[in-house]
């Protein structure tokens, strides 16, 4: 029988400590792009009504609720963007727009499906609210790229796609929402052969069936919006091609367009977003790093109609990332240990703390043994220095890594870590 009590549930993990501290490393770095950018945090809550995400886009499977003792059906967040909306639309309504809020938290989806991926995540995002604009969408993308960049990314590219185009050609051809939704479905799937069997059982012209045709392969530099401009003479789809080069032109002036791409043929989440969306990919992982877009309908929902855009980096998966691309991420360590004789116990003690408030990383010694059980426990740790106090006065700086000591005094010690002359 199994013994719950030394196992955690499927689709959740303990992080140790050095995994856990390159992840908060990582979460400093990206909040810090969130903060340059003048966007500010907020928090909501793990739990919330189950209605708050009903009026998003996740399935109800997908989520994990639960009852209050009122009889209240309650669900853990499946998504950090919905509560980010209800907020904007009560506490902060009447805030003077743009409103930039910005996020980091656990996340909870029961992912059955999908092999590889957590069923708690992390995610950290900004949802620009208040403006709907090129500026806005390009503003956001650009972030979002300066904050993998800060996490230590390199090879990235983010694909960019607007669902207005798809919905522009859809609304041509004359198809209902049951017909929309199901060629939808096979364009995000790239299901090429199931896209020409259900075009087939269209009376469409040669042109436009030939863009659904082509639609699931329509990705590519810049070039291929323009390429695209000449298959259709739809208005609705033709703003939309057109939106997306002037957000291209700006994300030029940030200078990112190294890493931009585009994918006409993206088409997730029709009835959640309502205009420009894009992914973030890299090698070494399946799954999408970021997502966002604009969302113009959700705050309506919550009683403010309020135009949107936002993104989500899933951190997880941008670890997985890092760790596969074998990238390396300093992070911080005990560098010193402190041991000390009884009678150099007080000044040891005050002098470790002054240390650390200059900036180090001290562990005090806790093995009430000889200098040599210090130096394997320091050793075993990758602890490379010790400060050995003999008394209130006399100090050994104990370099493990040349095998070096030095007798200096504490005054001396003090002296030279302030940077005295």
């Amino acid at each position: 029988m199994k013994n719950y009590r030394l196992h955690t549930p499927e689709g959740v993990r303990d992080l140790l400590p050095e995994e856990c501290t390159k992840k908060i490393e990582i979460e400093r770095r990206i909040e810090s792009v969130f903060h340059r950018y003048g966007f500010y945090n907020v928090q909501t809550p793990m739990f919330e009504y189950y209605d708050v995400f009903k009026s998003g886009d996740i399935h109800q499977n997908s989520m994990y609720k639960f009852f209050d003792g009122e009889g209240d059906i309650l669900a853990l967040r499946p998504d950090m963007t919905p509560p980010i909306a209800r907020v904007g639309s009560t506490a902060l309504k009447d805030e003077i727009k743009p409103l930039r809020l910005c996020y980091m938290g656990n996340a909870f989806r029961y992912n059955e499906s999908y092999k590889g991926k957590t069923r708690e995540f992390t995610q950290a995002g900004v949802e620009l609210l208040g403006i709907n604009s090129d500026e806005a969408d390009a503003e956001v993308i650009a972030l979002a790229i300066n904050s993998l960049v800060a996490a230590g990314l390199k090879e990235f590219q983010i694909d960019l796609g607007q669902v207005e185009f798809f919905k522009g050609i859809v609304q041509e051809a004359g198809l209902n929402e049951e017909e929309g939704e199901n060629l939808r479905q096979l364009i995000d799937s790239k299901d090429f052969i199931g896209v020409e069997e259900l075009i087939e059982q269209f009376d469409l012209e040669t042109n436009l069936k030939q863009i659904f045709l082509d639609l699931p392969k329509l990705c590519g530099s810049i070039d291929i919006i323009e390429k695209t401009k000449k298959l259709t003479d739809n208005p609705r789809a033709k703003k939309a091609l057109i939106k997306l080069e002037k957000v291209y032109n700006i994300l030029c002036d940030y200078g990112v367009e190294k890493y931009i791409s585009f994918d006409l043929g993206m088409v997730n989440r029709l009835n959640y977003y309502t205009g420009i969306i894009f992914r973030g990919y890299t090698h070494g992982i399946g799954f999408s790093i970021l997502d966002g877009g604009r969302y113009d309908g959700l705050l309506k929902k919550f009683g403010k109609d309020c135009p949107a855009v936002g993104v989500g980096i899933m951190i997880d998966h941008l670890i997985s990332a890092i760790n596969r691309q074998k990238i390396e991420i300093p992070i911080w360590k005990v560098d010193t240990l402190l041991v000390y004789e009884e009678k150099g116990r007080r000044q040891a003690l005050m002098t470790g703390d002054e240390l650390r408030r200059q900036g180090m990383y001290i562990e005090n010694s806790l093995i009430n043994g000889s200098l040599e059980e210090n130096k394997k426990y320091a050793l075993s740790k990758n602890i490379g220095g010790i400060l050995y106090f003999e008394d209130e006065q006399h100090v050994q700086l104990i370099n493990l890594i040349d095998n070096e000591t030095i007798k200096t005094t504490v005054d001396e010690l003090l002296k030279n870590a302030s940077g005295e002359e």
